[in-house]
């Protein structure tokens, strides 16, 4: 795997940081799934679970979409994957290729990264109906990380039963 992730800065403001842990874990999901056949990135490591990296990686596109697209910038979009809000359904990439997901999820990222530059500030809110509250930027951007962060390590896992390729 190449390691190409970007560094955080370790002094930079607290919006440069937010923004570059986020990048530096969607590069690691992206490097969890290097090198590897739409076969062996849609084989499940644990079934009867349908959790792949192909998987992750569609799934991360529904948070990317949810949070930035619908929450932040007010978008009546729905989901990728599920016409009845279930983001289970993104998990199932049995049928999914590498070009169609990573072409979603690359472009919910991009979408994201436009949202969060064009907002004043870290304080913009969105009222967050799951929560029945008031969520900021910030939350925002906080919770992404610790989406990636978590889903990563699931990526960990995936890739050694893959093809026994571990680290970073």
């Amino acid at each position: 795997m190449t390691d190409d992730r970007p560094e955080p800065p370790l002094r930079g403001d607290e919006r440069e940081t937010l923004r570059a842990f986020l990048d530096f874990h969607r590069a690691t999901l992206a490097m969890k799934c290097e090198g590897l056949s739409d076969e062996q990135l849609r084989r499940q490591a644990s079934p009867p679970s349908t959790l792949s990296l192909l998987g992750l990686v569609r799934h991360m596109t529904e948070v990317e979409r949810t949070w930035f697209r619908k929450l932040i910038k007010g978008e009546p979009v729905g989901l990728v994957y599920s016409d009845s809000h279930d983001y289970q359904v993104a998990y199932d990439a049995a049928t999914a290729t590498r070009d169609e997901a990573f072409a979603a999820w690359e472009s919910e990222v991009e979408e994201s990264r436009r949202i969060e530059r064009a907002a004043e500030s870290l304080d913009v809110t969105a009222y967050q109906p799951r929560w029945e509250e008031w969520v900021s930027l910030r939350l925002v951007m906080h919770h992404m990380i610790h989406e990636y962060a978590r889903h990563n390590g699931h990526a960990d896992l995936i890739r050694e039963a893959v093809d026994g390729t571990t680290g970073a």
